[in-house]
């Protein structure tokens, strides 16, 4: 088996296609000699996913990243990229040349990443195919919070839910800004925007590659945990509404903070994703009725 392996490493740099694995932190652990040089990765280096995105879009060189606000752009990427099982797409770099990517997950969240060069075999219709990933891309994130909207992270759903019918365990949470209405009316709707972007990005931040985070409507967010149990997911919620109570999104009102409540549900096997949602929703009115600012399961 070893010789197997080493075998395959031997013939994967000897090729121009492309190959790199991510861990599911996003943590480059290994990428061949075609990967290295066209991502400008040096031969010890394992640097995360976001790092390195940054690191090329400040030089211009790499992926051509087609937007004025990096940060926007990453947290909705983030919010699709490593969250279904398999995508392929086209990619095109600041040096003028065009791949085919593909991306395999794994349930562990370690993605294999496989690029091959089609610069000399689909230049046409370049631009119609750019402005139709565009207009995928803009139908899957909520415009607000760059996030992921009802729509995509209700796929997700439905995603855990399949998996949970093949012996899988998951959980979904709903979270919900704490009087968010007060803080509409009294500080205005500038700052009510405001708060949701500020919740939008800290949690974000804290959300692991396979798990999906979204915006569905108003004040209310989904997180989609898949291959995780109760005890687990109830602790990564806990840590991030302590994020939420530290932080400070207002410059204008530097002592403003605020709070928000979740509640979580475990995935059942007969479960609908209408039923999952019910049950979460229910423990988030049960986490209201408490005292707010804290999470609750069903």
């Amino acid at each position: 088996m070893d010789e197997i392996f080493e075998q395959l490493l031997h013939l994967s740099e000897r090729t121009e296609t492309l190959i790199a694995v991510y861990d599911g932190h996003d943590r480059l652990r290994y990428a061949n000699s075609a990967f290295r040089s066209i991502y400008f990765i040096d031969p010890d280096e394992t640097p995360l996913w976001p790092d390195l995105m940054r690191r090329n879009f400040e030089l211009a060189r790499g992926t051509v990243i087609r937007t004025s606000n990096f940060d926007e752009w990453l947290r909705s990427t983030q919010s699709r990229r490593g969250k279904i099982g398999y995508r392929a797409f086209e990619t095109d770099l600041c040096d003028g040349r065009w791949f085919w990517m593909t991306e395999a997950v794994q349930k562990n969240g370690w993605m294999l990443c496989i690029a091959s060069d089609i610069t000399s075999l689909r230049a046409h219709g370049r631009t119609v195919r750019q402005d139709r990933d565009q207009a995928i891309k803009a139908s899957y994130t909520d415009e607000l919070t760059g996030v992921a909207n009802r729509r995509f992270v209700m796929a997700r759903v439905d995603d855990m839910l399949t998996a949970t019918r093949h012996g899988n365990n998951g959980c979904l949470a709903v979270f919900d800004i704490d009087n968010f209405k007060h803080i509409n009316d009294r500080l205005g709707h500038h700052a009510g925007d405001g708060v949701l972007r500020d919740f939008a990005h800290r949690i974000h931040q804290n959300v692991r590659r396979n798990d999906c985070f979204g915006r569905i409507g108003g004040e209310e967010f989904l997180l989609v945990m898949p291959a995780t149990g109760p005890e687990d997911a109830i602790a990564m919620v806990e840590c991030m509404l302590t994020v939420i109570r530290f932080s400070r999104p207002l410059p204008e009102s530097p002592d403003f903070s605020y709070t928000c409540s979740a509640g979580i549900a475990a995935c059942a096997p007969s479960d609908s994703a209408s039923e999952l949602y019910r049950r979460a929703d229910q423990a988030l009115y049960a986490a209201k009725l408490s005292g707010r600012d804290r999470v609750r399961a069903a």
